[in-house]
């Protein structure tokens, strides 16, 4: 296990570009060498999700309270919606619709083909959420999201939280919310591996580093077990990730120069292979376009992209 600063600082190659090889793994996953700023003037760009059918990535810009569509034909940035209810993590389900975390109604929602929202959940056992902030969806159609207790943050939609960070799980048919993990040291972005046998959690709030955790899933996919530490953040601040199909960690990654940008982690190994280095903290980040190898990252104020090699998993 190892930590993130000492990592950049051994980067192999030029020093000046923004693509760092720490582990010659992941030169194979390098195409383009410089990431292209695609958009900008936002709050706080979070919640990146490609919709494949409709060739565009929607993305929160939470403090803006507004959802943001850019579309990658036209390269056009438009709202989606605004209000938003402070909408922070996304996904989309296995009918490709589109499901929400919002801060401001505590909530997780789901987009409908006609544009109507239809709420699936905003409580667990009669007590509401803290502030939903990340959303996966399972190949068996079950919803899991985290649930950290980080308000009162009235810009964001935030309310003061009422129970201590949590992982639920929301069931397909019958919608039942059930809880998977609770005390958890600010649980924030979340990921399946590829084979679906493993949950990745970052723990925002762990001390005295952020660190990025493994649990088994067991019980035929409904529940996790096992927590185990694959790496400590160190100096970095790990935020929203997600994963290619060969099981690598790509994860927003902050704490100044030098580590704001995406942390490339291969968790079998427990240590960052590479960095890309971005002039402002990345949030969170999707692969999108037709082939998946298109990387999009929500930076702060900021959309950046990158064609990568890597390819990530379809309908995540």
């Amino acid at each position: 296990m190892s930590s993130a600063l000492p990592g950049i600082l051994k980067a192999a190659g030029d020093p000046a570009s923004p693509i760092k090889v720490l582990d010659p793994s992941f030169a194979a996953l390098i195409d383009e060498k410089v990431p292209r700023k695609l958009g900008g003037d936002f709050l706080w760009a979070e919640g990146p999700v490609w919709l494949p059918a409709q060739k565009s990535l929607i993305f929160s810009d939470i403090k803006n309270n507004r959802m943001i569509r850019w579309d990658q034909t036209t390269g056009a940035i438009s709202d989606f919606r605004k209000p938003a209810d402070n909408a922070n993590g996304n996904s989309i389900d296995r009918q490709g619709r589109l499901v929400t975390c919002q801060h401001r109604t505590a909530s997780i929602t789901r987009t409908e083909a006609d544009g109507t929202i239809t709420t699936l959940a905003s409580s667990f056992e009669g007590q509401r959420f803290n502030s939903p902030n990340d959303i996966v969806c399972k190949s068996d159609g079950s919803i899991w999201f985290t649930d950290p207790a980080f308000g009162p943050t009235p810009a964001e939609g935030m309310q003061p939280p009422v129970t201590t960070g949590r992982i639920y799980r929301l069931d397909p048919q019958t919608h039942a919310v059930t809880m998977l993990m609770g005390d958890i040291p600010g649980p924030n972005g979340l990921v399946f591996s590829p084979d679906e046998s493993a949950l990745y959690v970052v723990e925002a709030r762990a001390q005295p580093h952020r660190l990025l955790v493994r649990y088994d899933v067991v019980k035929g996919g409904t529940a996790i077990a096992n927590r185990q530490v694959i790496f400590d953040c160190g100096a970095g601040l790990a935020d929203g990730f997600r994963v290619d199909t060969q099981g690598n960690l790509w994860c927003g990654w902050g704490g100044g120069a030098g580590l704001d940008g995406v942390a490339i982690i291969n968790p079998a190994q427990g240590k960052m292979i590479g960095h890309i280095t971005l002039p402002e903290r990345c949030a969170n980040l999707a692969f999108g376009g037709p082939d998946r190898r298109l990387l999009l990252m929500a930076a702060s104020t900021s959309l950046y992209g990158l064609r990568v090699k890597a390819q990530g998993i379809a309908g995540r």
